[in-house]
């Protein structure tokens, strides 16, 4: 699990380095499409190794049978997708049918915190990690929170190259733990800009995950990773 995720690590972070330089070669589209037929893949091939091995190991602790454990653990699945949710933002970019564009945020869920998809992955992790309480899953957990942050400095180091002093400014309104720009007084909360399509596309998606979840199971095992 560690190869497979130092793999997807180098192969994810290491495309979005090279992106100027890919861009002014094949296009933002072209390259953006090569992107995904890298990380996809992978990815997926994570996600069902994940869900294969997810019992390896030690058994480090057993909550599975504590009364409200099952609520908080969906709960907190639940946020963590509220924190990843800004790719949803720009589906025609990610799809590569309008041109793929590198954005300077500063609103919603990044008045929150600057890397909500690196909270979002911590959120997920904990969640999942409390539930199955094994070594498998922790070291799974440690790995991803792992890239995760090192995805905070290189995403920070990319914006600052690309926007400059424009950068520097919003990175000094807006802070990488959750509300401590808030609490600090260097950033407000604005609730209408979460008044947005795409929270009812993370309620929808969380629900349907809800419903799916035994049939992923199941749909995983017979894949023979």
């Amino acid at each position: 699990m560690v190869g497979l995720l130092i793999g997807f690590a180098i192969a994810h972070s290491g495309l979005a380095a090279l992106r100027p330089w890919g861009e002014s070669q094949i296009g933002p589209r072209l390259y953006r499409v090569f992107f995904a037929l890298v990380s996809i893949p992978l990815a997926a091939i994570l996600v069902i190794y994940f869900f294969n091995h997810r019992y390896d190991g030690i058994q480090l602790w057993q909550l599975q049978g504590v009364p409200g454990i099952k609520p908080l653990v969906w709960s907190l699945s639940a946020l963590s997708f509220v924190f990843l949710y800004p790719a949803t933002f720009n589906l025609l970019e990610i799809a590569a049918i309008a041109k793929p564009e590198v954005h300077l945020y500063e609103t919603g869920i990044i008045r929150i915190t600057r890397h909500p998809q690196m909270v979002g992955q911590v959120i997920w992790c904990i969640a999942h990690t409390l539930w199955l309480g094994t070594s498998f899953t922790l070291v799974t957990s440690l790995g991803l929170v792992a890239h995760h942050l090192f995805a905070v400095w290189h995403g920070d180091r990319r914006l600052s190259q690309r926007y400059g002093q424009a950068f520097s400014a919003a990175k000094a309104r807006t802070s990488i733990f959750p509300f401590l720009a808030i609490i600090q007084g260097r950033q407000t909360l604005e609730l209408q800009e979460f008044l947005r399509p795409a929270y009812l596309g993370v309620a929808l998606f969380v629900g349907l995950l809800w419903w799916l979840h035994p049939w992923l199971m199941q749909a995983t095992m017979a894949v023979p990773l």
